[in-house]
């Protein structure tokens, strides 16, 4: 049912999205205890701010409230994806080359299952990370996971 639910949110929002400016980054649709969250991740060129997060919320309650795609009571959540950014499509690997990245792998490639430095490059194939002197190739379809890493 969250895969159901995702993607009605998706289809949902994605014209607004697009006609002002915003991505969709994620959505999420997670039980913690007893509640159930429906979570969106949005961001723009520049950043989102607390007013664009309100716009996209009354948004999608409208539209929820139409549609009515989720049957059980569940709190409603939109915000930025922060600084340690979900890597989640082909798209966000060709923004982040350059970048600090931490990437976890469904299995070890050089003795490892994490990797944390430098996104050399990405071809939707085989993505290149340097960390310290040593340059590791991860097949992209072994990828659990990935993010943008703060560096301290």
């Amino acid at each position: 049912m969250s895969a159901q639910i995702k993607s009605v949110v998706e289809s949902l929002m994605q014209a607004f999205m697009d006609e002002n400016g915003f991505e969709l980054v994620d959505v999420e649709y997670v039980k913690e205890g007893s509640n159930w969250f429906l979570r969106l991740y949005a961001d723009k060129e520049g950043g989102i701010d607390i007013d664009d997060c309100g716009r996209i919320s009354e948004f999608l309650s409208e539209k929820l409230d139409e549609n009515d795609p989720i049957p059980t009571a569940y709190f409603l959540e939109v915000s930025s994806p922060g600084a340690e950014r979900p890597l989640k499509k082909v798209q966000d690997y060709y923004k982040a080359v350059g970048d600090h990245v931490f990437v976890t792998t469904y299995e070890s490639f050089d003795g490892l299952k994490e990797f944390e430095g430098k996104l050399l490059s990405f071809d939707e194939q085989t993505i290149e990370i340097e960390s310290g002197k040593k340059k590791h190739a991860i097949p992209f379809n072994k990828v659990a996971s990935a993010r943008l890493a703060i560096v301290f």
